[in-house]
């Protein structure tokens, strides 16, 4: 990997690209009623996958940059899982049918927060109001220094099979530096829980660029990772955007290593677990051979949301809590952030939507283009404008982003097929940008793009 280029590029601030158009753009002109009709026009042969928000821990995490609050009281949690379960309701009764699910996804937050009956109740809901197809995929993130074996037993009675670890570091220097203290032995505990629970499928979260984080303690975290055998891995760089997440302001901007420093923390890692033998798996995931994911990354199947690299097929993600995003084909929709508002909506018997962005033609395209960037290194625009009623010269000239990127040897342009260069791959949120027609270069919303 070319370090030349992490110093020149590394330092913009560019999305993620879990989304095109990204959140950013959402606007108020799209409301619950536009909600409410889009759902009513979902065609009778479309499943579906959900996501539920749960926007509460027991303290903060410095680097978080996720919508959560801190509570003490049980009685917020419950009553914000009976707000769930009414949309739960409410959306289906939307819709008109009891359409298919193959996948559910609960995020937080901390979605383990909740009691174990609490959670087993939420999962029959979504199984009354919702067809949850017997091989459906149901994975909860979880924070391993609050997991109980009650609430274990209570997924596993669910039909729980995949859980996210958050790690992020096990160096003891940079964990009190971001508010997490968390033993290897904790998370040891939890994986040999969650096994003997039969939930197999074991993904952990590690974090680069933290406080004090150097290249020596990014790898001792993998070695100790590894001796606890996850299939999957999700390897992030710490976005540190403080003027929006307030409790970042907590860490010292002057402890977080600087651009090449990322750079260096994120090839180790990625060398280090494709020496292990996991397959890397896009910008930021890796697998083991075999593994659903990686199979999609080989078949060219691969796609990605909200959550990141999904083996998820489906065009339909319903999402419900606070802040929570939907995409169907019509476009984007979000619900409330605050947790009062998002509450007081669905008492009153109407959809939480707040915000959103109905899709045009254009953004179908161009999302289409990013999402095979972000996934597969290239993309044959000759292939997805044509699939599009486009013409691929056309898209070309209106990425005037990519003639650098192609001039410095990151890009390859062979007729109608890009491809990002083997040595460059770290740098392809940078490529799927030259697409991106909403960008503001000017405002500092994303994280650093290295």
């Amino acid at each position: 990997m070319r370090t030349d280029l992490a110093a020149s590029y590394g330092e913009e601030r560019l999305p993620r690209y879990t989304s095109y158009p990204t959140a950013p753009h959402f606007s108020s002109a799209i409301g619950a009623d536009t909600y409410a009709r889009w759902l009513s026009e979902l065609p009778a042969s479309a499943g579906a996958s959900l996501y539920l928000h749960v926007p509460f821990c027991r303290e903060m995490c410095w680097y978080c940059g996720c919508h959560t609050q801190i509570v003490r009281r049980d009685g917020l949690i419950a009553a914000y899982q009976r707000t769930l379960r009414s949309e739960i309701a409410q959306v289906a009764e939307t819709i008109g049918r009891r359409i298919k699910v193959e996948h559910i996804h609960f995020g937080g937050g901390t979605p383990t927060i909740m009691a174990p009956e609490a959670f087993a109740e939420l999962m029959a809901a979504m199984r009354h109001s919702f067809f949850v197809l017997p091989s459906a995929e149901i994975a909860v993130e979880i924070d391993p220094r609050t997991l109980t074996s009650e609430m274990v037993e209570a997924m596993r009675l669910s039909g729980v099979n995949r859980a996210s670890l958050g790690v992020q570091s096990f160096d003891p220097v940079v964990q009190r530096a971001i508010n997490r203290v968390q033993s290897f032995e904790q998370t040891a505990s939890v994986v040999d829980m969650l096994q003997h629970a039969g939930i197999k499928g074991i993904n952990f979260d590690l974090i680069y660029g933290l406080p004090h984080q150097t290249v020596a303690s990014c790898l001792d975290t993998v070695r100790r990772s590894l001796a606890l055998g996850p299939d999957r891995f999700s390897v992030f760089g710490y976005a540190h955007v403080p003027a929006f997440k307030k409790h970042q302001r907590m860490i010292d901007e002057n402890h977080l290593p600087d651009g090449l420093a990322r750079h260096d923390q994120a090839c180790a890692i990625a060398n280090a677990l494709k020496e292990a033998g996991y397959v890397q798996i896009g910008l930021d995931h890796f697998a083991r051979p075999g593994d659903a994911m990686a199979v999609a990354f080989e078949d060219r199947t691969l796609r990605r949301n909200f959550q990141g690299y999904t083996t998820d097929r489906g065009e339909v993600l319903i999402g419900f809590g606070a802040s929570a995003i939907g995409h169907l084909p019509q476009g984007y929709v979000q619900n409330e952030v605050q947790i009062g508002g998002y509450a007081q909506s669905i008492a009153s018997g109407r959809l939480a939507t707040a915000k959103g962005y109905g899709l045009t033609d254009d953004d179908r395209l161009r999302a289409d283009i990013i999402e095979r960037i972000m996934c597969e290194f290239s993309a044959d625009l000759g292939d997805i404008c044509a699939r599009h009623g486009a013409q691929p010269e056309a898209m070309l000239q209106s990425a005037a982003r990519l003639k650098p990127l192609i001039s410095d040897g990151i890009v390859r342009l062979d007729g109608d097929r890009l491809a990002v260069a083997n040595d460059s791959r770290f740098l392809v949120r940078s490529v799927a940008a030259a697409f991106d027609a909403h960008l503001d270069p000017g405002k500092q919303l994303h994280s650093r793009a290295v």
